[in-house]
C-alpha cells in the first residue's frame, strides 16, 4: 500500500528564502572512444590472435549497470563472434540483482535495450549455478548456462566499488565471482565482508580463470560525460593484471564534485543502473559500508528526489541520505531492495531516511536543518545523478569559488530561483 501524505508542521512553513541557482559545467578529462561499434571492432582486432570459436556456443555476460551505447557495443561484439563462426548467447550476470530471480534479471537486461530482437541472439536467464572451483575452502560458482557453454566472454565496466577501496574493485574479476555466481555465489562471497574483497577478489578470479573457458574479457572504462573512455579486449591470462591498471584510469577520468564543501546536495534520481548503491559514494563520500577511503567534499545534507525506472524499485543505498520524497518511497520495491542488501550484508544501505511529501518540502527541510547556515546563503548543489556530473547547478554563494576556479568550472547561463509546480515538484 502506498504511503499517504504526511502531516508535518514546518517552522515558518515552506517559505524559506532559498538562494538562486547557477547552471555550471564541471570540467573533467575528455577521453572518449568515439564510435562505439568501431572501437569494439578495433579492440577485438587487437587481440594477439583471433579466438578459435568457430562452431562453438559462446556465453556473453550482461551486468546490472547501464553501459553507454550498450546495444551498439553488444551488437558489435556479437556480430564479430558470429563472423568468426561462433554461436553466441547472452546471459544476465548480476549476482542478486533483479530481486534475485531469473525473471527480474531478464527484465533488467531488457530495460537496457538488450533484447533478443535487438541483439539477434538468445538471452538465457537462470539462477541455477554450478560450483566451478574453490579458493581454499570458499566455493566459487558459475551460471549453469555459461558453465555449459564452450566459451565465455566477460564484459564489464571497470570502476570504483561503492563499498570498499583497493587495487581491485568493480570489474571483470568481480563479474567472474559475483555476477556470474548469481544469487548463491554472491551470497557466499559476500560472507567474507567488504574489508577482504580487495585481497580476495583477484585470487578468486585467478582460480575461476583456471577452470572456466573464458575466451577473453572486454574491459570498459566510463568517462565523466556518459561515454566510454576505454574499450579493451583482454586475453584471459592478462585479465587480473590489466584490470588493476585500468582501475587507475577509471578513477582519473570519472566525474566528481569539485567544489570545496556542500550544505545541501540535491540528487534528482538514484538507481541500480547508476551505481551499486543508487548514488556513488565515490562522488558523495557517503559509503553505507562505513569503510575508509571515500573522499569527497563534506556534505551536510543529501536529499534524494526520485528513483529511476531502470532500477525497478531497488533503492539500495538510500540509507546514506538524510531525506527522500514520498514519491520515491512509494516507488520502492522493498523485496528487491532487501534481497540485494541482505546478499551484500550491508544493512545500513537500506535504512529509510526522513520522508518528505514532495521535492519542495525535502529541499526546504534539508536547508532548514543545516545548523548555523543562513538559508539565503546556503551552498546548494543539484545534480541529475552521480553519473551525470559535468552539467550541474550551484547556488549563488559559490560564485566567487566558481570564478576563482576557471579550470574546474564554467558558468553556462544566468542564475535562476528555485521553481516548483503546484504539486511541489522541482522544475528545471
Amino acid at each position: 500500500m502506498p504511503l499517504d501524505p504526511i502531516k508535518i508542521a514546518l517552522p515558518g512553513g515552506e517559505t524559506l528564502p532559498l538562494p538562486r541557482m547557477i547552471p555550471v559545467e564541471q570540467r573533467f578529462p575528455e577521453d572518449d572512444v568515439g564510435d562505439v561499434k568501431a572501437a569494439v571492432v578495433a579492440a577485438l582486432a587487437a587481440l594477439p590472435k583471433r579466438p578459435d570459436v568457430a562452431g562453438k556456443r559462446i556465453a556473453i555476460t550482461a551486468g546490472s549497470r547501464g553501459i553507454p551505447d550498450g546495444v551498439a557495443l553488444y551488437r558489435a561484439l556479437i556480430d564479430q563472434l558470429k563472423a568468426w563462426g561462433a554461436k553466441p548467447f547472452v546471459f544476465p550476470a548480476m549476482g542478486s540483482h533483479g530481486g534475485g530471480t531469473a525473471e527480474g534479471q531478464l527484465e533488467m537486461v531488457r530495460g537496457y535495450g538488450l533484447t533478443e530482437e535487438a541483439l539477434g541472439v538468445p538471452i538465457l536467464s537462470s539462477m541455477e549455478v554450478v560450483e566451478s572451483t574453490k579458493l581454499g575452502d570458499i566455493p566459487l560458482y558459475c551460471d549453469k548456462n555459461a558453465h555449459g557453454a564452450d566459451g565465455i566472454v566477460v564484459v564489464n565496466k571497470i570502476k570504483p566499488h561503492t563499498s570498499y577501496k583497493g587495487d581491485y574493485e568493480s570489474g571483470l574479476c568481480k563479474m567472474m565471482i559475483i555476477g556470474m555466481g548469481k544469487h548463491h555465489g554472491a551470497t557466499i562471497f559476500h560472507s567474507l565482508g567488504f574489508a577482504r574483497f580487495a585481497e580476495m577478489m583477484p585470487k578468486a578470479a585467478a582460480e575461476q580463470l583456471k577452470v572456466l573457458p573464458v575466451v577473453f574479457g572486454l574491459g570498459l572504462v566510463e568517462n565523466a560525460y556518459d561515454g566510454l573512455a576505454v574499450i579493451e579486449a583482454i586475453v584471459p591470462e592478462r585479465i587480473v593484471a590489466r584490470e588493476k591498471e585500468l582501475l587507475v584510469t577509471a578513477k582519473d577520468v570519472m566525474g566528481k564534485l569539485l567544489m570545496s564543501a556542500i550544505d545541501v546536495l540535491i540528487v534528482d534520481e538514484v538507481g541500480k543502473n547508476i551505481s551499486g548503491t543508487g548514488m556513488d559514494p565515490t562522488v558523495t563520500g557517503r559509503a553505507a559500508s562505513r569503510l575508509p577511503g571515500f573522499v569527497a567534499p563534506p556534505i551536510t545534507r543529501v536529499a534524494l528526489l526520485d528513483i529511476t525506472e531502470e532500477s525497478h524499485g531497488n533503492a539500495t543505498g538510500l540509507g546514506v541520505a538524510d531525506m527522500i520524497t514520498l514519491r520515491m518511497f512509494n516507488k520502492m520495491d522493498l523485496g528487491a531492495t532487501y534481497t540485494n542488501t541482505i546478499t551484500s550484508r550491508n544493512t545500513d544501505a537500506t535504512r529509510i531516511p526522513m520522508i518528505l511529501n514532495d521535492d519542495k518540502q525535502a529541499i526546504t527541510v534539508a536547508v532548514q536543518t543545516c545548523l548555523g547556515v543562513d538559508p539565503a546563503k546556503a551552498r546548494i548543489v543539484r545534480i541529475v545523478n552521480t553519473k551525470k556530473l559535468h552539467k550541474i547547478w550551484m547556488s549563488e554563494p559559490y560564485l566567487e569559488e566558481i570564478k576563482a576556479q576557471s579550470g574546474k568550472f564554467a558558468i553556462l547561463g544566468e542564475a535562476k530561483p528555485f521553481s516548483f509546480d503546484a504539486k511541489g515538484t522541482l522544475l528545471d
